[in-house]
């Protein structure tokens, strides 16, 4: 039974709608169980060392690499009131801790969780959908920015009944805000809330369906006695004493859709998945990459704060091909990090960016199981940005990446 379960879980997108990692190997008591996964990947970019969101950004003098993506080995242990988790990343980089958890629940019911440690942040779909069941070789460039390496330290309340209302899980966490920083910046924290609604074996047990919505409030320190404000005409500089340790609002609100159709040509798969709010960063320099100067911060950020209003979205569309063990898969995805702004003002005398500019990315490419536990994907990204005003960034940049993955789970 167990190797069919496996099986089963391997074998998606079949009913790929809720593959979290903030959740043991399996529920039921256990002693200590091994899983895993390893990511071996070849990657060749349009142009030598492009900033990346398919893996990190390439180096200087190079437009192909070789290199392990992840290397997860995760440890867990269950029984009638609790289950610990425990997991690691080793790739070429090194080691990393990507989840510490306790989870406690009452004997025999799994209706309400209470989980404490390292764990995935709460947050849409995309976010808590392991790396590996996702069929997309990357999460989307929006998610990235937002919530770097998905994780964060803290506490959080799940509800998930299994009566009549199976059907919902709704959760609430309190967090740090800083991610995997070893300290917290400053006395403030952060939280979040997800409800999703979740619908199998409808339409003759051939459609399933799920959806749901997302918040979070937090906040970003201000070391500075400046920010900059976005408007239309670009940012409104703000000069006071009273501004350090000032805390600006980090503050997003998502919804997200799932459908999956059971066919006779194979199984069609529609994820899609929309966010927007207020995101404080600081402003792209020599030493501070364009994107990543939006992105959300491990540490106190010792530059003056830009405050940016931002939305982005992904589609995900994937189509098994019947009984071969192909998927076809098709992406796109937009994050503009300034909505006030048009592109061609960046880069004018009005304190933008490159951190300012709006990307979009179509991606497209099939993966082949071949056995129960490897999988191969060939995916390309075409990834377009309007021209704008600043020197690099005139015309769209020839940051392309193809990429050949081979995957095995145990």
């Amino acid at each position: 039974m167990k190797k069919i379960v496996s099986l089963l879980l391997f074998m998606l997108p079949v009913y790929a709608f809720s593959q979290s990692n903030n959740a043991p190997s399996s529920y039921d008591p256990h002693e200590i169980a091994i899983t895993g996964y390893l990511q071996t990947q070849y990657q060749r970019a349009q142009s030598a060392g492009i900033l990346s969101f398919s893996g990190g950004d390439f180096g200087k003098n190079s437009a192909d690499r070789f290199m392990v993506r992840r290397g997860r080995l995760k440890i867990d242990r269950a029984d009638k009131y609790s289950n610990i988790v425990f997991q690691i990343d080793a790739t070429q980089n090194g080691v990393m801790l990507m989840d510490a958890f306790i989870q406690l629940h009452q004997p025999g019911s799994k209706t309400f969780l209470f989980t404490a440690g390292l764990f995935n942040r709460p947050f849409g779909h995309s976010i808590v959908y392991s790396s590996g069941y996702r069929d997309f070789p990357e999460r989307a460039r929006v998610f990235q920015t937002l919530m770097p390496r998905e994780r964060d330290i803290g506490a959080m309340v799940s509800y998930h009944p299994s009566n009549a209302f199976k059907f919902i899980t709704a959760e609430f966490a309190v967090l740090n805000g800083s991610g995997y920083s070893s300290r917290d910046y400053d006395s403030k924290k952060d939280i979040v809330g997800n409800l999703a609604f979740k619908f199998d074996s409808l339409a003759n047990k051939k459609f399933h369906i799920g959806f749901g919505g997302s918040f979070y409030k937090g906040t970003v320190r201000s070391n500075t006695e400046t920010y900059f404000s976005s408007t239309a005409n670009g940012y409104l500089k703000n000069t006071s004493a009273d501004h350090i340790n000032w805390n600006a609002a980090r503050d997003y609100y998502g919804v997200n859709l799932q459908l999956q159709y059971d066919n006779t040509f194979g199984k069609t798969l529609l994820k899609t998945e929309y966010v927007a709010g207020k995101q404080p960063g600081i402003g792209s320099s020599a030493s501070i990459a364009g994107p990543a100067s939006s992105m959300s911060f491990s540490s106190q950020p010792e530059t003056d704060l830009y405050l940016r209003q931002f939305n982005g979205y992904y589609v995900w569309l994937t189509q098994q091909v019947a009984k071969t063990g192909l998927t076809a898969m098709v992406s796109y995805d937009v994050y503009d990090p300034n909505q006030d702004i048009s592109e061609m003002e960046i880069g004018k005398e009005n304190n933008t960016t490159a951190g300012d500019i709006k990307f979009s990315t179509l991606g497209y490419g099939v993966s082949y199981l071949i056995g129960q536990r490897i999988k191969l994907t060939v995916y390309n990204e075409h990834i377009v940005n309007d021209g704008t005003t600043l020197p690099k960034y005139i015309n769209d940049l020839k940051d392309d990446v193809f990429t050949t993955r081979l995957q095995y789970r145990w």
